[in-house]
């Protein structure tokens, strides 16, 4: 894409903790950095936290006190909560929403930016279309008709925001325009690899939330670091495996080594919203909802929805004997089978005959 003179307008759609994360470091950088307009949008789903909204709180005091709360905004992130005025005329769009809200987002916003606009998606989740997997990157595509790029790594929100090191992945289809989110998302802390391999990288950040599930069942079980360990490296198997079988393109066992793959894994399994709650689910009995209710502060969680989705789609492709872990998560989350079970699917994998 050519670049005009005119500098890029920047809106981040979504302002979770990894949206806030996100909008932190893309304030600070369109600050020093010619190319990009210095005041950046982000569209804030409106909500009244102690009597004032959420959007004049982040707006005056510069802090999304609800989902990324002891962290400072840079002043030139403007909260909006109206998604159309959000994106208008906006150059280059941030996704970072939860996956089950995409295509109510791209319709409502499709025709508000210009044609040559670009994106980049952070969302972490798949869809399913009539002849089976749909990637979200797919979806926003074809609503909108602009390129996609995606980033996924190993990115717990609270210590991007807190400029911990760490890395990350971005998968382009091309290159330049991947190059040019790297610009703009790039720190001393927060490093970024550009991989020709878009569809891999983004299943990745989708699978590995399954996996975490059967990490936290493990832990639930108290069952140890060597079975969690197996659990690890099982769930990294099928990843594969569904990757392979699934992406059209070829894809590349390397992008499995880059940060959006092993370490956004390991990281999941031991950190993150995925494995706690499915630790809770195996010490209270609670249902899924319920925990999400009671543990996420308004968060949404992507690893149970996720496995349902994966579920039906090796279920149409009678894949589901291969594929065990992912299918003992599905049906302990929401078919009632006992979370015992995890240990059967370990024990009779594949990968072990």
């Amino acid at each position: 894409m050519a670049l005009s003179a005119a500098p890029l307008k920047v809106c981040v759609v979504g302002s979770g903790n990894w949206g806030s994360a996100v909008a932190k470091i893309i304030g600070n950088n369109v600050k020093k950095l010619q190319k990009f307009a210095s005041t950046v949008n982000m569209w804030v789903f409106e909500e009244n936290i102690n009597g004032r909204k959420l959007t004049d709180i982040i707006n005056n005091d510069h802090e999304n006190v609800k989902y990324l709360p002891g962290f400072k905004l840079p002043d030139n992130v403007v909260a909006i909560p109206n998604l159309r005025e959000a994106v208008q005329d906006a150059d280059l769009l941030v996704f970072v929403i939860p996956h089950q809200f995409i295509r109510k987002v791209c319709d409502e916003i499709t025709g508000q930016v210009p044609r040559k606009a670009l994106g980049i998606t952070l969302i972490k989740g798949i869809d399913e279309g009539p002849e089976g997997l749909k990637l979200i990157s797919d979806i926003i595509r074809e609503k909108m008709g602009i390129d996609i790029s995606v980033l996924m790594g190993a990115n717990i929100a609270s210590e991007v925001a807190a400029e911990k090191f760490c890395e990350t992945t971005i998968g382009c289809k091309i290159l330049e325009n991947g190059l040019l989110f790297k610009e703009l998302l790039q720190t001393p802390n927060f490093r970024i690899t550009v991989v020709d391999d878009a569809d891999a990288v983004e299943l990745c950040g989708a699978l590995k939330n399954i996996v975490a599930v059967g990490a936290g069942f493990c832990d639930g079980l108290c069952y140890g670091d060597n079975t969690k360990a197996a659990v690890i490296r099982l769930g990294l198997m099928e990843m594969i495996a569904f990757a392979k079988f699934f992406c059209k393109g070829q894809v590349s066992t390397a992008t499995f080594l880059e940060s959006c793959g092993i370490a956004d894994l390991i990281t999941t399994c031991y950190g993150g919203r995925n494995r706690r709650v499915a630790e809770a689910f195996v010490k209270t009995g609670k249902s899924i909802e319920e925990l999400e209710n009671e543990m996420l502060n308004g968060q949404k969680l992507q690893g149970p929805q996720t496995s349902a989705e994966v579920y039906r789609i090796l279920k149409q492709k009678e894949m589901l004997d291969k594929f065990p872990l992912f299918t003992a998560v599905y049906q302990i989350c929401y078919e009632g089978r006992p979370v015992e079970e995890i240990i059967a699917c370990l024990q009779s994998h594949p990968e072990h005959k």
